[in-house]
């Protein structure tokens, strides 16, 4: 098992890879981006990490970059190129953020599903332990 020096590491992207993500490709999107993250020698720069399911299955395929706390959406192979662009020369990927953190929460960009509502009991539960 490696331990990653992550000193130079200014972008950390988990990929989904979750069952509906897993379905839509999510293998192949991730080895792509890989690919062109190592093509351009940015190893140091972009760390990458796979999961299980980040929960937003209808926006799949599906990354998360942080510290930014970008959600990507609906990614295919074919956006390597831009997505690294995205990270590296903060280019817009039009149509393929679905969420940006806002300070105290996450925004959904307009169209976007609201999704499932978490467990209201649970989460005052949990609340009110801090």
């Amino acid at each position: 098992m490696a331990t990653w020096d992550l000193s130079t590491t200014r972008h950390h992207v988990l990929f989904c890879n979750g069952g509906s993500c897993n379905n839509w490709g999510a293998e192949e999107v991730t080895q792509a981006i890989r690919n062109e993250i190592s093509k351009r020698e940015l190893d140091d720069v972009i760390h990458t990490t796979r999961t299980r399911c980040n929960g937003r299955c209808d926006d799949r395929c599906v990354a998360v970059v942080y510290p930014s706390g970008e959600w990507y959406k609906n990614l295919v192979p074919e956006d390597a190129n831009a997505f690294v662009n995205s990270l590296i020369l903060n280019r817009d990927m039009t149509g393929k953020v679905s969420h940006t953190f806002a300070g105290e929460g996450f925004k959904r960009q307009e169209g976007i599903s609201t999704g499932i509502a978490k467990n209201r009991s649970k989460v005052e539960k949990v609340s009110k332990q801090f």
